[in-house]
């Protein structure tokens, strides 16, 4: 059984999105990425990228991680910071910690490409 179905498929999947969300935009120190971002698009590629990931069904078609995030200089810390509002997101819904470990380590290795270290001067 794929993390997808053990944590409830794609409802269980929108309402860690949604939930994700509203804690990434109340941090103050993560807010300024959001900026004239349309939310509701992104939700929806979240969504896709997320049960993809997973091992849901979907089949994700956006650009790559680093594509879509180069543009916005994401530092190293704020990647942790944004991993840590997932998992506390995560938990919150219940999901047992063994399968928040996995999820963790299945999108781990997308820090390097997402968070390269470069700041904006």
């Amino acid at each position: 059984m794929s993390i997808y179905d053990e944590i409830g498929g794609a409802a269980a999947v929108s309402a860690a999105v949604e939930q994700f969300y509203e804690r990434v935009v109340a941090d103050p120190e993560l807010a300024p990425y959001f900026d004239g971002i349309d939310l509701a698009r992104l939700k929806g590629h979240q969504r896709m990228f997320i049960a993809v990931a997973l091992g849901g069904p979907e089949k994700y078609v956006g650009r790559s991680m680093g594509e879509a995030h180069a543009r916005l200089h994401i530092l190293p810390a704020h990647f942790d910071l944004v991993v840590g509002h997932l998992v506390a997101t995560l938990d919150g819904l219940g999901v047992p910690q063994e399968t928040i470990g996995r999820i963790g380590a299945s999108l781990a290795p997308l820090k390097a490409e997402i968070a390269p270290g470069e700041a904006v001067a």
